[in-house]
């Protein structure tokens, strides 16, 4: 079919197109907010003589937000849109379509998804991957599939806000789905034994997995610099200003007894001095979960959602508000408080335990009448488009700064006109102080502190670690 675009490209995106329209393969790496999607679908109207169809994988999680930027931005009408769900089957798919929208989970476990995708990929067929750090990992199932399989595809694309959540290791899986003739590597261990220096154990000379750091790093970066096109919001958007704030609530008598124990348990391990940094980032899950109400599954004694609601009450009345937080108990907790509140009809819930189609309904009757979407950073701190808000409140949030910027960028994107706040519900003297060190960092901070127990590990330095450990 014959279809064309309806909407005009910024600036930045039209330079984004030039850059990347010449080869069959490129990476578009840009921050949450600048427009992706629009680009690609820039460069597969550009491709339409040579292309019969685009296969767009995404997170599950935003595959509806997908189908409507491409219905928004283009001719296509909603039969033209053909959506992968738990029903998709080869035999009995369409190949006629011009989009078709997969959800890259599925791509680990779905017979039936890879055998149908297996029959669109083709010499005619442009396969983009969007969120391209879900086929990072160059041993996982799914980036084996999707980059065999799309190795008959024409064109192939890579689309990410957060191309190197944990370093250049990344960047490999990433640019072999792209080619392997990128950055001249067949094997991914002919790119560790040039690229990254791996921890020994002290004891027994064997190489850990934990990588110490990166080498000729410069090499890589020339190597992708003609198939990559890179930009960050404050260099191509004029957007309103990021606001944040911090409300902390007292820790409970459970909580303070909780944390105790929690610490204790694991000073009483051997295991903690011959493998601190494991130990204590396991200590780090346990001590957030007391800090959010629960130990092991059992709710304690709490007062964050009586924090969430002093913040609540200081967000101008009517105005719509996101709040994240990490954990499903916590968001049970938060839709029954702003429910108890606001009304029944004031709360929508974003999460896991819902399938896409029930998520899509959430956030549109968010959108339409409710005032507060509830949502877990796992499954809505990608793709979608929130700017009906410009207050978010985390109520929990985690170590990782890559995850925690994608969640705020949910409301601080194209179409946001007012300043975004911010606030992030703590609770004092427990491990949050840790985590929002982590946060403002952008992760220095929880490096820094891996260091320091990698010293404690090598010196043998016990005393150092009960320190540590008495101290989150």
């Amino acid at each position: 079919m014959t279809w064309s675009t309806t909407t005009e490209l910024l600036p930045h995106q039209a330079d984004a197109v030039a850059k990347l329209l010449p080869s069959r393969v490129g990476g578009l790496f840009a921050e949450m907010g600048t427009g992706k999607s629009r680009c690609l679908i820039e460069l597969a109207a550009r491709r339409r003589a040579k292309v019969d169809r685009v296969v767009w994988f995404c997170p599950v999680s935003v595959k509806e937000t997908v189908r409507q930027e491409i219905l928004k931005h283009t001719t296509c009408g909603e039969d033209d849109v053909f959506v992968f769900d738990d029903r998709t089957d080869a035999a009995t798919m369409p190949l006629d379509r011009p989009w078709y929208v997969v959800g890259i989970e599925s791509l680990s476990a779905s017979v039936r998804v890879i055998a149908a995708f297996d029959a669109l990929a083709d010499e005619r067929t442009f396969v983009a991957v969007d969120e391209s750090t879900y086929i990072k990992g160059p041993h996982a199932s799914r980036t084996r599939r999707v980059t065999d399989m799309s190795r008959r595809a024409r064109y192939r694309a890579v689309l990410t806000g957060t191309p190197f959540t944990q370093g250049v290791v990344d960047l490999y899986a990433q640019m072999s789905f792209l080619s392997p003739k990128i950055l001249g590597y067949n094997s991914f261990w002919s790119f560790a034994n040039n690229h990254l220096e791996y921890e020994k154990d002290r004891r027994t000379g064997k190489v850990t997995g934990r990588i110490r750091r990166s080498h000729n790093t410069d090499y890589l970066a020339a190597k992708i610099a003609p198939y990559v096109y890179q930009i960050r919001k404050d260099e191509c958007l004029d957007l309103p200003p990021k606001l944040f704030e911090q409300h902390w609530v007292a820790m409970s008598g459970e909580q303070h007894e909780a944390t105790r124990v929690a610490k204790e348990d694991l000073l009483a391990d051997e295991g903690t001095y011959d493998s601190p940094h494991i130990a204590i980032f396991r200590l780090f899950s346990r001590l957030q979960a007391i800090a959010c109400g629960f130990e092991r599954g059992r709710p304690i004694r709490h007062h964050r959602v009586a924090g969430l609601r002093d913040v609540v009450e200081r967000i101008p009345e009517g105005e719509k508000v996101v709040v994240w937080t990490k954990y499903r108990q916590g968001l049970d907790d938060v839709t029954a408080a702003l429910r108890d509140a606001h009304g029944t009809d004031s709360c929508r819930e974003f999460h896991g335990g819902l399938d896409e189609r029930a998520r899509g309904r959430e956030v549109e009757a968010w959108r339409r009448e409710a005032r507060f979407l509830v949502a877990t950073q796992q499954s809505g701190g990608h793709g979608l488009t929130l700017v009906e808000a410009s207050h978010a409140v985390f109520y929990s949030t985690g170590f990782k700064y890559s995850e925690r910027a994608q969640a705020e960028d949910r409301i601080h994107r194209i179409g946001q006109g007012r300043p975004c706040t911010y606030v992030d519900i703590a609770v004092e003297d427990s491990i949050d102080r840790r985590i929002l060190q982590a946060v403002w960092s952008k992760g220095a901070s929880l490096e820094a502190f891996r260091r320091e127990l990698d010293t404690c590990k090598r010196k043998g330095m016990r005393d150092r670690i009960r320190d540590i450990v008495m101290a989150l």
